[in-house]
């Protein structure tokens, strides 16, 4: 079947209207999967915390990975199923690892997903939030060096993805935290979220995506729909373990032994938030003449084609009009013979 593969990102901890929440770009992600046939997408675009979906049309990789494959590094290997092991912060409490360990059992009883193993960090990861002046989030992590370790040992069972459960800090500004459940701000711990799965992508270059342990919080009755699944279950970690559950093996390019499902050459386009063009991502595309599908989707950013000379950028007003612009391109339509006024060849001044 005739596909045009696709890039979808809509980055980590900057606001977005559509995908600055819990998994709320994943019916856009579905959608521009339909219309390009093969998608590829990073973990804040599918995860809902208690909620997700396998799709075989979208490849599941992780962001520093994904930017990785932008640049021309890596290919990817379609997976039917991968052995998923689980690293958890020596900082969560029984009870709460108790929650995650449980949802574990439900994701293997109910969903058959394959996990076989799990390790408990030898140091507490020590996670710091920060928020930057520009609205951004952001933060680090004191002992990267036990995450590390933790995957190594999962490494040597045989697992091939890592989902990674830390404990958050409970004193984040409730303020803060009310403004985003209300629809009006942005993801406080999506930042350092971020910071540990690259870590992890890094070092130890395999499949993974991070979920974060946080103490029950209060029932809100104003609460907006996109923030939704994060409040219908004690864990994050259920939609984490269905990405990974057949998220694509990462092959080092050149490579000629693994038999790569994708390479990088054969991108399309990369569908982007207008105001975040200055993603590693979007640049390598731009290094390497990919169609940029730029679309109004509101951040806390503003880096849009005002600061860019690009020839073969789309901006369009919403992830239906990228649909169709991908599903043209997917087709071998010119674009401009859909829209109106359709200009004459005459028109056009070529030079002898």
């Amino acid at each position: 079947m005739k596909t045009s593969p696709t890039i979808f990102v809509v980055p980590t901890g900057i606001g977005c209207e559509i995908g600055g929440f819990a998994g709320d770009a994943l019916p856009a992600a579905k959608l521009l999967a339909g219309a390009s046939g093969c998608l590829i997408t990073h973990p804040n675009v599918m995860n809902g915390g208690s909620l997700s979906e396998r799709d075989e049309r979208i490849f599941y990789v992780e962001g520093y990975s994904l930017d990785r494959f932008a640049r021309g590094e890596i290919g990817l290997k379609k997976m039917n199923q991968q052995n998923l092991g689980i690293i958890f912060d020596s900082s969560i409490e029984d009870e709460l690892l108790l929650r995650n360990l449980q949802a574990a059992d439900a994701c293997i009883a109910t969903l058959g997903i394959n996990i076989s193993s799990y390790v408990i960090t030898d140091k507490p990861v020590g996670i710091v939030i920060k928020k930057e002046s520009s609205g951004l989030s952001n933060g680090y992590i004191e002992n990267p060096d036990t995450l590390i370790n933790a995957g190594k040992k999962l490494i040597n069972r045989g697992v091939t993805a890592i989902a990674i459960v830390t404990r958050f800090p409970d004193e984040i500004d409730i303020d803060n935290l009310n403004l985003y459940r209300e629809g009006k701000g942005v993801d406080a711990i999506a930042g350092v979220e971020a910071v540990i799965s690259h870590l992890i992508s890094k070092y130890l270059k395999l499949p993974c995506a991070h979920a974060p342990a946080l103490s029950p919080i209060e029932l809100k009755n104003e609460l907006d729909p996109r923030a939704a699944a994060e409040e219908i279950g004690y864990t994050f970690l259920p939609s984490v373990l269905i990405g990974l559950s057949t998220a694509p093996n990462l092959i080092d390019l050149p490579n000629f032994n693994d038999k790569v499902t994708i390479y990088p050459n054969e991108i399309n386009a990369i569908v982007v938030p207008n105001g975040a063009l200055g993603g590693d991502a979007v640049l390598a595309c731009m290094e390497r003449n990919i169609n940029i599908i730029s679309v109004q989707n509101k951040g806390v950013l503003d880096v849009s084609k005002k600061w860019f000379e690009y020839e073969n950028f789309f901006l369009v007003e919403n992830y239906l009009e990228a649909a169709g612009f991908l599903l043209s391109m997917r087709e071998g339509l010119n674009y401009k013979s859909v829209h109106r006024p359709l200009r004459s060849i005459k028109e056009h001044n070529f030079p002898n």
